[in-house]
């Protein structure tokens, strides 16, 4: 075999070897898990998955465990896994003790992250009713999360947003009602076992602002249409003047 080609290989392994190492899988830092969220966590929701959407492209989310750990990601362009990035990660034991990130390791649990997913272990001594809370980046007018944890969800949209109007708005899976408690969209699902979890909302002005493009649109376009038949007429008139001829049909 051809010298230069072996020390390609050997170099093309050694090259997957390191990417491989350096691209394993690492403790989130604890400045990050132990951050302060932006508001307080929903530990008294009813439902086994409760998301806030805040109005700053981030969310606030609390999970009932009924495992020892939870694998947390999102879908690429390309349909690939990559990790979810979170903090300011808090546990709620059932009597009520809340414990932050670093208490969270030093209980046995642990949160690591790889370029796939971010794993949650929960601490050695957690119970059969604990919950998760986390906070992490969202879209501006667009949530999209995996079903984590199967049984009922809800998610609570910030004030002035909606999801009613068809072009706008979007709700998935269906199954869901939705009630405005302080001008908040509050959706819930008593059910959902697997896919993704997708809402699509407006600011209720959006609409306003539609409509008066849309007006806009309609005048310009009458308005334009309006013009271009006269300069028509006006040139067939033009023509008889002159003598040429000139078809009767409106065509």
């Amino acid at each position: 075999m051809n010298r230069r080609l072996l020390v390609g290989i050997a170099a093309l392994a050694l090259l997957l070897v390191t990417a491989g190492c350096l691209g394993g899988t690492s403790s989130v830092s604890n400045d990050r898990l132990d951050a302060e969220p932006d508001g307080e966590y929903a530990w008294s929701a009813e439902t086994d998955a409760h998301i806030t959407v805040q109005d700053n492209g981030r969310f606030r989310a609390v999970y009932e465990m009924n495992d020892t750990s939870v694998d947390l990601y999102r879908f690429d362009g390309f349909g690939s896994r990559t990790p979810l990035p979170v903090e300011a990660v808090r546990y709620r034991y059932e009597n009520g003790t809340v414990i932050n990130g670093t208490e969270l390791k030093a209980r046995g649990g642990d949160v690591t992250q790889n370029d796939r997913i971010t794993n949650v272990t929960l601490p050695a001594d957690a119970g059969s009713a604990g919950k998760i809370a986390f906070s992490s980046s969202s879209s501006p007018k667009r949530f999209s999360l995996p079903v984590f944890v199967e049984g009922s969800y809800e998610v609570v949209l910030p004030a002035d947003r909606r999801v009613d109007f068809p072009i706008f708005g979007a709700v998935r899976p269906s199954g869901y009602e939705t009630e405005v408690v302080d001008d908040r969209v509050h959706i819930r699902w008593p059910e959902v076992t697997d896919g993704n979890v997708v809402v699509q909302f407006y600011l209720q002005r959006d609409l306003g602002i539609f409509a008066a493009v849309a007006a806009v649109s309609v005048l310009v376009g009458g308005a334009g249409i309006l013009y271009y038949r006269r300069q028509i007429q006006a040139l067939r008139d033009r023509r008889q003047e002159l003598g040429l001829d000139v078809e009767d049909d409106d065509r």
